[in-house]
């Protein structure tokens, strides 16, 4: 996703350098699609006076603007904050602000809900531009300074508030880190103050983007805005190979879009006998080698004669199984076993054309020794003759 002034020209990029806070909101992330934004709201209703506010990444809040203060989608703004202000995009405003607090359980007279001072200034923009350009160079010595501390955590990101007074470092660690001196050195370094956070594997995914194996951004980055769970018995219900390697997505973690379609396949597998039953026969005994979850097919093959299998649907197989529950005699798999219609042939089409030569349009060139004998019989006259 982009807007028109992070597209390329003449192969020289020529993007906007803002990082995903374009004033288009097109290239944003976690951008939230306003589909009331066309209604009218019904008589006695107040219109909503909180607007959802974009900073740097995927961090979001609700800020309450005043009356005479109006504001749209793309408006850059001077929030309030615990000390001094901050400056962020307006990504929502209207009624759909209200659905995504009810979604996130804020309530309207919370006091998490800050307000908005103004919209941002040239002078506010500078500032703000001038202390995002700092936060490449502050994580690179933060991170030297942690590696001199023998520090075993990684700062990941860094965020710099509006006004340039304060800087917040986002960091992943495995166990609890004493940074107190850390922090002392960054602060004196940098005459800031310093705010240390720590976030989980997906939330640093999430921060920092990025393209997963399917050839399109994360969704942690883009759509996904709660983490749960996943487990090992999602890739078994699904029938995929337990290899970490292609499990894993960039977090380190199990991929979230396995969770995607994992409920449809339990529904499925509803009418599926266990693999671990057996179908008892006069023939032998029938295990279990693969199932088929789109067709609903099975396929057996007797103790001792694993290369032989025999292909039965779920009706089948659970007809079996009631039978021998019931105690009654099944001779063999081979009167029950499903014959799998034969695939229609491919079809191969022909060149209509019928050339395939590239060069077919040009003119055959012709052999000089040829034009030579043409050229000494007409310049001969008694042979003419």
């Amino acid at each position: 996703m982009s807007c028109a002034s992070c597209s390329t020209s003449d192969g020289s990029p020529r993007g906007c350098k803002s990082n995903g806070t374009c004033g288009t909101d097109s290239c944003n992330k976690l951008t939230v699609f306003d589909w009331l934004s066309n209604m009218q709201l019904p008589n006695g209703q107040e219109a909503c006076n909180i607007v959802e506010v974009r900073f740097k990444n995927s961090r979001k809040a609700f800020y309450r603007k005043g009356k005479d203060i109006s504001l749209s989608i793309g408006d850059l703004v001077a929030t309030e904050a615990q000390s001094g202000h901050d400056i962020g995009q307006v990504t929502l405003t209207g009624e759909l602000v209200r659905f995504q607090m009810k979604k996130k359980n804020i309530s309207e007279k919370s006091e998490e809900v800050l307000k908005i001072y103004r919209k941002a200034n040239q002078k506010d923009i500078d500032v703000w531009q001038a202390a995002r350009d700092r936060e490449e160079i502050i994580q690179k010595r933060a991170r030297e300074m942690a590696i001199y501390l023998h520090l075993e955590m990684k700062i990941s990101d860094v965020e710099f508030q509006g006004d340039g007074s304060k800087a917040t470092f986002y960091y992943t660690a495995e166990k609890r880190v004493d940074f107190r001196q850390l922090i002392k050195d960054m602060a004196q370094a940098f005459t800031i103050r310093v705010d240390m956070r720590q976030i989980g594997l997906r939330q640093e995914a999430a921060r920092l983007g990025g393209i997963g194996s399917c050839g399109r951004e994360l969704c942690c980055s883009t759509w996904l805005t709660d983490f749960r769970s996943v487990s090992t018995s999602a890739a078994r219900y699904q029938q995929l190979s337990l290899n970490p390697q292609k499990l894993a997505g960039q977090c380190g973690k199990l991929k979230c879009c396995l969770n995607y379609e994992l409920d449809s396949y339990r529904n499925a597998l509803k009418s599926f006998p266990k693999m671990e039953t057996k179908l008892q026969t006069e023939k032998g005994v029938g295990v279990c080698q693969k199932i088929d979850i789109f067709k609903g097919h099975l396929w057996y093959a007797y103790k001792g004669e694993w290369m032989n299998w025999h292909l039965l649907t779920t009706e089948q197989a659970n007809e079996i199984i009631s039978l021998n529950k019931a105690k009654k005699p099944v001779s063999s798999l081979e009167d029950y076993a499903h014959e799998e219609k034969a695939e229609a042939p491919e079809k191969v089409f022909e060149n209509v054309v019928g050339q395939d030569s590239l060069n077919r349009f040009d003119r055959p060139k012709q052999k000089k020794g040829r034009s030579k004998s043409r050229s000494k019989k007409n310049n001969n006259p008694k042979k003419n003759a």
